[in-house]
This record gives C-alpha cells, structure tokens and sequence, in this order.
C-alpha cells in the first residue's frame, strides 16, 4: 500500500503561509486533506484562520516542533493514522504548516528514511504509513532579505525547499522595488541552486501544483542541508534520550536564541479603534524589526459582530482584513507576539494604557522599552493618531 505523502508549508513569519493554504483548500481536489497547523506559543490562533472544509481534518498543535526536537509530528501523524484506521477521518495526503520560526532539520529527519530513530511503536506505525513528498517555502518580498540575513532560521527554510514561492510581489509597483526582486532572487538561488522559484502573483501560478506527489531528496539539495540534518542527529545522540523525554521550554529558547519571546495579550471587552491604532502604531514605530509578528483577532467596538484580522511584521502593518463571522464562540480580542529582545510585561502595560487612554502610564510604559519609544510617541501625537509605521496590502501568516 502507498504511503500517505506529507508536505511541509514553511516559511519565516508573516510570509503569507496561512493564505496561501486557505487559497489551496477551497480547491474541492483538496478535499480530503489533513491539516496540521504547528504555532509558536501557548495560545492557538492560527486555526481560526484556517478554513476548513467538512471533509477535512485539521489538527492544531502548540509549542514549535522542532523545540520539542520533532516529537509532535509523528505524535501528531500517528493519532491521525488512528483515527483513519478507526473509520473517523479519511484523507490522502498531509500538509503541515510550521510556525515562522521553526528550524526544519529536527522536523525532516523525523519524516525521511534513515533520519531519527524510532523510539517505539508509534514511530514505526509513522514511518511505514506516512512519507515526506515535499517542502514548500515561502518568501516575501517586503521583508525576505532581511529575514534571511538577520536569522538562521530563514536560511535554512529556504535551504531545505523543493519549492520556493515569492509572496507579495503585488506590491512590487516601481523600479527600485523590482529590482530588489530580482536581487532577492538570486540570493534564493545561492542558497538553494535546486529548488524551483515561482511568483505567487503570477497569472499562471497554481497553489495547488505545490502539493503534487513527488520524492523528496534531501541530498540533492546540498552539503549543508545534510550537516543540518547530520548535526541534529548527533544532537539527539549526545542526550541519549527519546523526543518525549526531551519536552521543554528551554530547548525551545535555545534552539531559536534567549532573546525570542512568544505572549499573547488579551481583552474581553470591545475596543475602540483608535486606541487600537494608536497602541500598534507605538510597537512597531519603536520595536521595527524587533517585531517579529503580531497576528490577531480583534474585537472592535464599532462592529464588534465581525472580527478584524490583523498582522504586523517587522516594521510593517498590514491593514485588516474584517471576517464576516467569529470562527468560534469565542470573541475576545487575541493578539500573539513574537519579538526579539522585546520583554512581554512592559508591552502588556502598554497595551492595558493605550486602551483606557492613560497618556502618563503610556509614557512610563515606553521608558521601560526603550529611548526609542519616546520618539515614537512625539511622532504618533504629532501626526494626529496617524500609524507611523508603512502599510501594505493585507497578507498575513
């Protein structure tokens, strides 16, 4: 019996993986198809984003993969066979979603033949029934190259692709911007002379040719992804100890550096939108490239019945897009962070002082952030409310 192929959907944060996936599900081809969407944090957002249609199977897990050195897929793949076997789901092939920050080497040597150990039965149930076909980047262009340059995690996703998919090159109106295109392109190239690349805004581009059945080899990508997946291996074999046993937040803050923090803020009540504007508006003035994402649900007052969908990465705030429905019965605002060196707990006061509009606690919030901040208030108040920060259009994680 053929193995069910397993495709993994990367990328580094806010490079459009979410819609991307939502474009490839709405395609009835795809109907049966089990989704595993893995999120970097504590509390799930990502499969509120994620339609899923009747026949699918969609399975959330918290906590980055490749922290807990890849357990959670076969974990994950093996209660999907279970519940195949049981006569519950059926489907034909799977696609994991990975955070934005997963190093994919713990994740491929856990799917490949001759990758990690089998640590039991489960493992081997996985191994015999599932297989790796494919590995999808993506790559936006707005913040790509400086993904790529300031962390390895980037890198690596593009090294260990088959596909290589440029998002957001809409945006791509002038000269200057077109040419960085093309100079990010042949970046791509040195990283990973094997993978195809395709423009995700391209007439004849089909999403769902990204998932076709196909082979993946991970040698013919090159010497340094199989250091990678050599490394690991020695990594694993210098504990002695099977993934389960190595479950932990500190692996997670070691494999991607002490500095990456992952919270979420909340809010039960409505907002109002200005206050909401102003808050983003000062994080990304003054956090900039710091902010590696802000993605959320926000519930506000002018039309709290339709959720609003927002995205930040790095500098750039997208605008939102508005739902015309709350995917559960849940309606708090929900806004998850990934930042770089930037504490939770002054952001939190931030976000509590911006809402109920307390300008001294707003300036003592900021003082703990960072001299930055200072200027990034004058700036707000000067311009009316006006976000300082650029926008673009709305493509999110």
């Amino acid at each position: 019996m053929a193995r069910i192929p397993v495709f993994i959907l990367t990328g580094f944060l806010g490079a459009g993986k979410s819609t991307l996936l939502n474009d490839v599900l709405r395609d009835p081809s795809f109907s049966r198809t089990a989704v595993i969407i893995n999120e970097f944090g504590d509390v799930p957002l990502d499969h509120d984003l994620v339609r899923v249609g009747r026949t699918q199977v969609a399975r959330t897990t918290t906590g980055c993969m490749c922290c807990t050195l890849g357990s959670d897929i076969r974990a994950t793949l093996d209660e999907l066979h279970m519940l195949a076997a049981a006569g519950e789901v059926s489907f034909e092939r799977v696609i994991v979603e990975t955070t934005g920050l997963a190093d994919l080497a713990p994740i491929i040597n856990d799917l490949i033949p001759g990758g990690s150990p089998a640590f039991g039965l489960r493992d081997h149930v996985v191994s015999r029934n599932f297989e790796l076909a494919g590995v999808v980047t993506l790559v936006d262009i707005v913040t790509g190259e400086l993904s790529i340059e300031n962390h390895f995690e980037a890198t690596k996703q593009v090294a260990f692709a088959d596909r290589i998919v440029l998002t957001k090159t809409d945006l791509a109106r002038d000269p200057a911007t077109l040419h960085d295109i093309e100079t990010l392109k042949a970046r791509l190239a040195t990283l990973n002379p094997s993978a195809s690349v395709q423009d995700g805004k391209a007439v004849d581009f089909d999403p769902g040719r990204l998932f076709d059945r196909r082979t993946y080899v991970p040698a013919s990508l090159g010497d340094d992804v199989m250091g990678w997946l050599a490394l690991d291996d020695a990594l694993r074999a210098e504990t002695g100890e099977a993934p389960a046993a190595r479950h932990s937040d500190r692996i997670g803050f070691e494999r991607h550096g002490g500095r990456i923090q992952t919270f979420t803020l909340t809010r039960d009540e409505p907002i109002e939108p200005a206050a909401f504007d102003k808050f983003m508006g000062l994080m990304s003035a003054a956090a900039g490239t710091r902010l590696l994402r802000a993605k959320g649900l926000i519930n506000l007052s002018e039309d709290s019945a339709r959720p609003r969908v927002i995205h930040a990465v790095q500098h750039v705030i997208y605008p939102a897009q508005v739902l015309e429905a709350w995917p559960s019965d849940d309606h708090r605002t929900r806004l998850v962070f990934i930042t770089d060196g930037v504490e939770p707990k002054p952001v939190r006061e931030l976000f509590e002082a911006s809402l109920d509009n307390h300008p001294s606690r707003i300036n003592r919030m900021l003082s703990k952030l960072g001299d930055g901040m200072r200027g990034a208030l004058r700036s707000i108040s000067q311009a009316s409310g006006a976000r300082p920060a650029p926008t673009a259009s709305p493509h999110g994680e």
